[in-house]
């Protein structure tokens, strides 16, 4: 069943870029950005890693996280911490059971793992969901949701 709005934070434990085990219970007590995205150093998704890289401060000064979500390695997502410069979580879905726990969708009738952004509040509370293939969209989209709550 897919995560909609209301909905808690699910428990999940995934492995980071640097190969270090994530729990979701750090994230606690924050507000938070999960964006799910197909894949590392593709035009769309490098333009959207980079694009919350950017506003990485803007999230910070709001108190929240950013998270990225994709299904390449911990390698890859090394690679592309460091060629980009990303200073936010990037944790890797191989298996795509985070997929499958958040329910996010497919695109181009399943040929595409989907791009989908959900903001939850300091209480883990889903406050809202963007899903939606044009990269840029999904930073702007959750600054303002998380200025809303502030």
């Amino acid at each position: 069943m897919a995560i909609q709005i209301g909905d808690k934070l699910p428990h999940f434990i995934a492995v980071k870029q640097d190969g270090n085990t994530f729990d979701s219970n750090s994230i606690q007590n924050k507000p938070v950005v999960i964006y799910f995205y197909p894949k590392d150093n593709t035009p769309s998704c490098t333009t959207q890693a980079c694009s919350f890289r950017d506003a990485y401060q803007d999230f910070q000064d709001l108190g929240a996280e950013v998270i990225g979500v994709s299904g390449d390695s911990v390698i890859s997502h090394q690679n592309f911490q460091q060629k980009f410069k990303l200073p936010f979580i990037l944790l890797s879905d191989a298996n795509r059971e985070l997929r499958k726990l958040f329910g996010v969708p497919t695109a181009l009738f399943g040929l595409i793992p989907g791009r989908v952004t959900y903001v939850f509040d300091a209480y883990g509370k889903c406050i809202y969901i963007f899903d939606s293939m044009k990269a840029k969209n999904h930073i702007a989209n959750a600054l303002i949701t998380l200025q809303s709550i502030k």
